[in-house]
């Protein structure tokens, strides 16, 4: 029985391209690095998928953990047969690969993690806790539910982030189910545990024990990695290399994806 078939994934690029994993962020999809992916999928073979609990892909009721999301990233590779690759992830999915990467370092060519930082922080699940309650979800239809993120969330709604990127982004997370009502495309308790299971407690351990070169991307105006963190990072291991790229915040490849792809395009030798 097919395990990658409980992911919707996609596959671009040659067969014989040099091979790519990206990962993805809390609440996300695989979709979320389509443009950079365009930028190198005429030489590079890439993968990106959904995890679990988020997008189209299989929703369990338990098993958020980043050892259970990197456990899900070796079984699918493994069915695909890719025995090495460059890793990519952003946020939660960087949290996910760089398990990955500690646990099973002989798959990984080189790795990338996007703005994410290893400190524990037990009531992390707390914000989005309160996010997510606060939407009364599900809708009875889709223009309901486009009233209620562009109305009363922007009105009320207490974020760390832009109120009005982060009505965007929930709005996006919203589709239209088998019995007609809209509701969350995600899993919403898997996105809570996501949070406390893998920001409960700190994981510098994993930073210091990687033994793959890994290049570490941080948004100059991010708030979810601090500058001092960043600096800590790099200190932790020689294999780490860093950097920043200014006018971006968290999401660095979307907010500078030229940026982002050079960086890439150095840390790999080209592509």
């Amino acid at each position: 029985m097919s395990y990658l078939n409980n992911f919707y994934h996609h596959i671009y690029g040659p067969e014989n391209g040099r091979r790519w994993v990206f990962v993805h962020g809390l609440m996300g999809y695989g979709q979320n690095w389509r443009k950079i992916i365009s930028g190198i999928e005429g030489t590079e073979r890439c993968l990106a998928y959904d995890q679990r609990g988020h997008g189209r892909s299989f929703q369990p009721e338990s098993g958020y953990a980043p050892e259970d999301y990197a456990d899900d990233l070796k079984m699918i590779v493994d069915e695909l047969g890719w025995e090495k690759f460059i890793l990519v992830g952003h946020s939660m999915g960087g949290r996910n690969v760089l398990n990955f990467a500690t646990r099973f370092p002989d798959y990984v060519e080189r790795l990338v993690i996007e703005d994410i930082g290893p400190e524990g922080n037990p009531k992390a699940h707390e914000y989005y806790e309160y996010l997510l309650n606060l939407v009364p979800a599900p809708f009875a239809n889709r223009e309901q539910a486009k009233e209620y993120f562009f109305g009363e969330f922007i009105k009320t709604a207490k974020t760390r982030e832009n109120v009005q990127v982060m009505a965007n982004y929930f709005y996006a997370n919203m589709e239209e189910k088998p019995n007609g009502l809209v509701d969350w495309r995600f899993s919403k308790q898997g996105i809570i545990d996501s949070v406390r299971l893998g920001r409960g407690e700190g994981r510098w351990n994993e930073i210091e024990a990687l033994e793959v070169p890994t290049l570490l991307v941080r948004g100059a105006q991010s708030q979810e990695l601090s500058h001092e963190n960043y600096q800590k990072m790099l200190a932790s291991n020689r294999l780490i290399k860093g950097v920043e790229i200014p006018n971006a915040g968290h999401w660095v490849h979307s907010d500078q994806p030229q940026a982002f792809s050079e960086a890439l395009r150095l840390f790999v030798g080209g592509f």
